[in-house]
């Protein structure tokens, strides 16, 4: 599963304190016109549906560290920039809901996605419950199929230079591949046993840290014509998005759901392997502890006991650890770069509002 937006860096603020959002979402509304064809009305209806919610994380990034980097003589306009950071979304909600297939799923934010609204719409129909699954399958399969190939459209056709856009299709493919390992990779761990941490550390860069971070921070320096940057901002990426990724899986099992907007049980009913659960598989706590990892049926008791297990065994402070040395990390990082802020941001630990809690 793709991590939804949560934690610090995705709570909303006041749009007035947030010049970003309108701009993004202005971006986002042309590209997605810009798909209306009156022949496939119910697909791409559906990916404008998908598309609604979350913080825009992407963009935001992109165009932050843009500003940051470009100085006074930057390769591309901003408004070849908006383009692309609107595709990066786009791009981003095709993967959302290629992933919802992948794990079988029928909802997203608490509402029914793509697949889930189709096979709802075959079972009204008098489809069997298979029919209905298979049907809502090949929907969400072709819808994000088509905003797959509308964010590549429109990348292509954002108006940068030609070896500018060029470059931006490497970095996509470069991306898109790296992805796909990762999400590869992560339903094969979930066939057990639990992997090492390294392991599970490499599925979540290439899961999230490569597309979430590195990719809107590598095409910023790309349009800023600051190529000297790519290895850095790609360290930077990393550390942001491992860090990311860590925070998230500990919200999955010990965050509070109203503050989260995430379930802290499912990660554990369905036995998934974490750097947490990594971490505790080599602990005294193992033995009692993947009894009711994996379970369906946990309750909440057995849930408790977890979370018990899971904090005495040292795997949580282990993973805070992790976490905050990242971040660490990445706050350096990106100071030396100029995208201190950003990455301060991202990480909850600056002063500035835009990305924290309102």
């Amino acid at each position: 599963m793709l991590s939804e937006e949560v934690g610090p860096v995705h709570r909303s603020s006041p749009e007035s304190d947030d010049p970003v959002g309108p701009v993004v979402e202005r971006a986002v509304e042309r590209l997605l016109d810009a798909g209306d064809r009156p022949d496939d009305t119910r697909l791409w209806s559906s990916v404008r549906g998908t598309s609604r919610g979350g913080k825009r994380l992407r963009p935001r990034i992109l165009l932050d560290a843009y500003d940051a980097l470009a100085g006074t003589a930057p390769r591309e306009t901003r408004e070849v920039v908006v383009r692309v950071a609107a595709a990066l979304e786009l791009l981003h909600h095709a993967l959302l809901v290629h992933d919802d297939v992948i794990d079988g799923a029928d909802t997203r934010r608490g509402r029914p996605n793509v697949a889930g609204t189709f096979a709802e719409q075959a079972r009204e129909s008098g489809a069997s419950p298979r029919q209905a699954q298979g049907y809502g399958a090949a929907a969400g399969i072709l819808a994000g199929d088509l905003a797959l190939t509308g964010a590549v459209r429109a990348i292509a056709l954002c108006g940068a230079l030609p070896d500018t856009t060029e470059r931006l299709l490497d970095l996509v493919d470069e991306t898109l591949h790296l992805t796909a390992d990762g999400e590869l990779a992560d339903v094969w761990l979930s066939l057990g046993p639990c992997a090492d941490l390294d392991e599970t550390l490499r599925t979540a860069e290439r899961k999230t840290a490569v597309y979430t971070f590195q990719l809107p921070l590598r095409a910023a320096a790309i349009l800023a014509g600051r190529d000297d940057l790519d290895v850095a901002v790609q360290r930077l990426g990393r550390d942001l998005g491992l860090a990311f990724q860590l925070r998230d899986d500990l919200d999955g099992v010990f965050g509070d759901p109203a503050q989260t907007g995430k379930s802290n049980a499912s990660d554990l009913r369905e036995g998934k392997c974490t750097p947490l659960v990594a971490l505790a598989r080599g602990t005294w706590a193992w033995a009692e502890l993947s009894t009711v990892l994996g379970d369906p049926g946990a309750g909440e008791q057995d849930l408790r006991r977890a979370r018990e297990l899971l904090e005495a065994s040292g795997a949580r402070a282990a993973v805070e650890l992790l976490a905050a040395d990242l971040e660490r990390d990445a706050v350096g990082l990106g100071r030396d770069l100029g995208l201190g802020v950003l990455a301060e941001r991202v990480t909850g630990t600056g002063s500035d509002p835009t990305w924290s809690a309102a």
